[in-house]
Formats: structure tokens, sequence, C-alpha cells
């Protein structure tokens, strides 16, 4: 695999949270979360719910993961953290929007042709006097 595509050594991503990535899509980046499973399988999602896109699952300390269930802090809708369909709130039945990757060597990759891989974490500006995030709630 091409190491510019190389997003974090699997065992950085926590099994009870989500870690952070940057990815750009031409000239527009956006963040994405990866996440790993009991059995050590990685998946990818772009970082919002799909209630209210501009509210990210993941706010820079990883998103809140109960029963292998990723959680909206802002509706409580809960996305199964395998393929990311929501199972309860108000977009119950919506998908998140996947991210392609792929572990090689107990590294994971970025392999979604869409993306680009820009960088662990998120290039947002926080607003540190609030402990939130420009532009999102």
């Amino acid at each position: 695999m091409d190491e510019e595509n190389a997003i974090s050594d699997v065992t950085e991503v926590p099994a009870d949270s989500t870690l952070l990535f940057t990815v750009r899509d031409g000239l527009d980046e956006r963040e994405a979360i990866l996440t790993r499973d009991g059995d050590g399988e990685v998946t990818a999602f772009e970082n919002y719910c799909q209630h209210w896109t501009d509210v990210r699952l993941d706010k820079g300390s990883g998103a809140t993961k109960r029963d292998g269930e990723l959680v909206c802090g802002k509706h409580g809708a809960l996305f199964e953290a395998d393929s990311g369909c929501c199972t309860y709130g108000p977009c119950e039945g919506a998908v998140l929007e996947a991210v392609e990757v792929a572990v090689e060597d107990g590294t994971v990759y970025l392999t979604d042709d869409d993306y680009e891989f820009v960088e662990v974490g998120s290039t947002k500006e926080y607003d540190l006097s609030s402990n939130r995030s420009l532009g999102f709630d």
C-alpha cells in the first residue's frame, strides 16, 4: 500500500471510541472517523450525523460508542459502528457515508479513490474559550 495513504496503526484506533482524521476531496477538506470492533475490523465514515449534517459525531476527543454503536451527542441517534446504519433516533434507517479503508500489516490505509489523506485529527480551528469547534454545535 502507498505510505501517503497510511492513516494510523490499527492499535491506535480505539475499540470504545473513534479516531478522527482529515481527507481532501478535490479542494475541500472534510473529517472522517475510524472505528474498530472487538474482532479488530476497522471501518471509516464521514464525521457527521445523518440528521443534521453540520453536527460532528467526533468533536476531537472521540465519538461516544456504546454496545457497538456510535452515538450522536446532539440527538442521541445510534449508528452501527460496522455498517453505519442508524438504528435509533430522528434519522433511523439512514446510513453514515462510508470511507473505504483497509488494514495491511497492522496499518490502516485510506483506499477510497474519492479522497486524499491529509492528517490525523481535525483541520478545523477551535474556539478555546468555549471549547467548541467554530461553525459546529
